[in-house]
């Protein structure tokens, strides 16, 4: 990883600059070292309202690389804040055009780093603008290939479709219920996932936190007269508990929530194929739960081992099998583009084990090295694709689902994902997940319980977005969800006016 200094830019613009360069190689912006592989100098100045950016690159023992100009206009009577983002763009656009230049890379996505696009697209549909407005505004001001507004599009329209609704739902609730445990964590995953035969806190005394937590919340939802849109218990993997245990929960919840059986939809995330046997699957459908999720990522053993999850291929199929035999209509499947040692060859015969099974919605993820996972802490131990592969990849995944008549209904991004690029759910005709539309658009208030559990907190009034965690570690859970429930009513009454 190289390190660059930033020159002509208040210090206070190096962390947007970081975010651009990083879409190119693996730097970091740095005020002082006596590692620098190379400076990027910027000039600005301004004619009246006019900002003009131009930017250098320049190697630390190497000639001239690249040059960036980028002219706008900025926006008359800008509150602080909005000139600053102005500005921001303005440099944002001036380095995109120098490294795309220098290294002849095109970014899909332009300077846009969000993890959630699409909530942009809603954005600028609300405040009046056509498509046709929407998809200009996002070529000319962040710098999208026509094939990502397409996408976005596509995916808009779907989610309208899917809840039509969606605009109206700020008072109505979605709740997320966090189980922390695991049978193995996977080598990529940061998600809150303990193993379950682990010495960070009793599955019984987290449990016990938990039932309360759902009580407590239960009892105010009713007091208040909120609905509740959609429920989703994820985490880590539910059904790493007993079957006991998960009819357990199901039951107060049933008994807590109001309105429990005018929930559009219940999804439990079963992840793990190694977790999921006849028992707990009776479970499920006793409480109706509509969809579940039985995950691969990948349908090649090697790959499995090498990431630590460890189930085989053919405990993937046979859970899958007995899911159909048991009557589960709604299944969703998740793959990942770019895991160790995968090419486009072997990407492709998992599409062809996808195609055979089909599944009613199917997510292709593209690999992340997220900052604590062991992928990232152990970076050499793997090898993935270059960034041509993986782009190849997204391309084929697309053509592949439209062919199968899958159709995009959400996307977010993230940081470190390979090649820039997205992951995208697909589904066919009617099974869009309700609660990833609602989660990803942020449209609506989602309450979080359990462990790990953000609460993400939409004002029914305007457009402020608070968040609320509860702590991550099981055992840290166990000791302070009694003050976590209490700060939780609290932000919710005043979220509500209440």
């Amino acid at each position: 990883m190289g390190n660059w200094q930033v020159t002509g830019l208040d210090p206070n613009y190096n962390r947007d600059v970081e975010l651009i360069l990083q879409l190119f190689m693996q730097s970091k912006v740095v005020t002082k070292s006596d590692d620098i592989e190379g400076r990027l100098e910027f000039q600005l100045s301004y004619e009246g309202s006019t900002i003009q950016v131009n930017v250098r690159v320049l190697g630390q023992t190497q000639p001239l690389q690249g040059t960036g100009i980028y002219t706008h206009v900025l926006t008359s009577q800008l509150s602080e804040k909005e000139q600053r983002k102005q500005i921001k763009q303005a440099i944002s656009h001036a380095l995109l055009q120098a490294l795309e230049k220098l290294t002849s890379v095109q970014q899909p996505w332009g300077i846009l780093t969000g993890v959630r696009p699409t909530k942009l697209y809603h954005r600028l549909l609300l405040e009046g603008r056509t498509d046709a407005e929407t998809r200009h505004h996002l070529t000319e001001k962040y710098r999208l290939v026509p094939e990502k507004t397409s996408l976005l599009q596509e995916i808009v329209a779907r989610q309208r479709a899917a809840l039509p609704d969606l605009y109206d739902l700020r008072r109505e609730v979605s709740l997320y219920i966090g189980i922390p445990f695991c049978p193995t964590k996977c080598a990529y995953c940061t998600f809150p996932a303990y193993a379950i035969q682990g010495r960070n806190g009793s599955v019984e005394a987290f449990l016990e936190g938990l039932h309360q937590e759902v009580r407590v919340i239960g009892k105010w939802l009713t007091d208040h007269h909120c609905k509740v849109t959609t429920l989703y218990v994820g985490g880590g993997t539910p059904t790493s508990l007993e079957s006991d245990q998960l009819d357990a929960l199901f039951t107060t919840l049933t008994e807590t929530i109001p309105d429990y059986d005018q929930i559009r939809e219940v999804t439990v995330e079963a992840g793990r194929p190694d977790t999921l046997e006849a028992a707990k699957l009776d479970v499920l459908r006793k409480w109706k739960v509509d969809r579940i999720s039985i995950n691969p990522q990948s349908f090649r053993d090697e790959t499995l081992r090498s990431i630590g999850r460890h189930h085989t291929v053919a405990e993937t199929l046979d859970a899958y099998e007995r899911a159909r035999e048991m009557g589960f209509d709604n299944i969703n499947m998740d793959l990942i583009i770019g895991l160790p040692d995968e090419d486009l060859t072997i990407f492709e015969e998992s599409l062809q084990v996808i195609e055979r099974l089909r599944p009613e919605s199917l997510t292709v993820h593209t690999l992340s090295f997220k900052r604590g996972s062991t992928m990232t802490q152990k970076r050499g131990d793997y090898q993935v694709a270059e960034r041509d592969e993986i782009a190849q990849m997204v391309k084929r995944a697309r053509e592949w689902t439209a062919e199968q008549a899958y159709f995009p209904y959400y996307l977010y991004r993230q940081k470190n994902i390979l090649g820039n690029q997205e992951n995208v759910g697909y589904s066919i005709e009617g099974k869009e997940s309700l609660y990833n539309i609602i989660i990803m658009e942020e449209l609506q208030t989602i309450i979080g319980l359990g462990c790990g559990a953000v609460s993400k907190l939409v004002s029914p009034y305007h457009r402020k977005i608070d968040r609320y965690a509860n702590p991550k570690e099981p055992q840290a859970y166990i000791d302070t969800y009694q003050t976590h429930i209490q700060g939780k009513l609290a932000v919710l009454d005043q979220l509500f006016d209440l």
